[in-house]
Order: structure tokens, then C-alpha cells, then sequence
């Protein structure tokens, strides 16, 4: 087995002796551009049937908060008017516990 790093992504090959750098960062492409997410590990190995298998891991998704204030869903509130502001600060927030 054989590793490396590809632009920070740790890329192990097992038992494909002749990988070569350039053809495990075209699998890597392969794999972002299919998930439009950021692959942080490729593992890459040779099926039975003599194809190449490929497991992936994907970095964390970003996550933004959505807020739902008076029928309207809004992901900040930074271009809100004084108003909305003050209505936003002022309603009553429950808790999950």
C-alpha cells in the first residue's frame, strides 16, 4: 500500500503498482466534480473483476442557519431594517431540552 497527498487530501493506493500522482489526482477530480462536495481522503484499490474501487470521504457540509420570521425564510439578518431587527430580538425562543 502507498500513499500520498494530493492538494491535502491523503490518497492511499493498495495493490496498483503502477499508479502514478497524476492519475490518482484525476480520481479525486472524478469524485468532486460527481459529489460537488470536497473529498479529505481517497482510498483507491483493485476490485475482483480488475476495475479500480474507490472509497471517499467527504468533508463536513456547511451548515446555515434558516430562521422563519413572520412567513419569510431568511438565512441572516444582516440587511434587515431596525424593525425586523427588533421583532427578531424580541420573540420568544424555545429550547429542545
Amino acid at each position: 500500500m502507498t500513499g500520498m497527498q494530493i492538494d491535502d487530501i491523503t490518497v492511499t493506493v493498495d495493490g496498483i503498482p503502477d499508479m502514478t500522482e497524476h492519475e490518482a489526482e484525476s480520481y479525486v477530480r472524478y469524485v468532486e466534480d460527481h459529489t460537488q462536495d470536497k473529498v479529505t481522503s481517497l482510498h483507491l484499490s483493485l476490485a475482483k473483476n480488475g476495475e479500480i474501487r474507490i472509497d471517499y470521504a467527504l468533508a463536513e457540509p456547511k451548515f446555515e442557519r434558516i430562521r422563519r420570521i413572520t412567513g419569510y425564510l431568511v438565512g441572516t439578518i444582516d440587511r434587515w431594517n431596525d424593525a425586523k431587527r427588533a421583532e427578531e430580538h424580541d420573540r420568544v425562543k424555545h429550547s429542545l431540552s
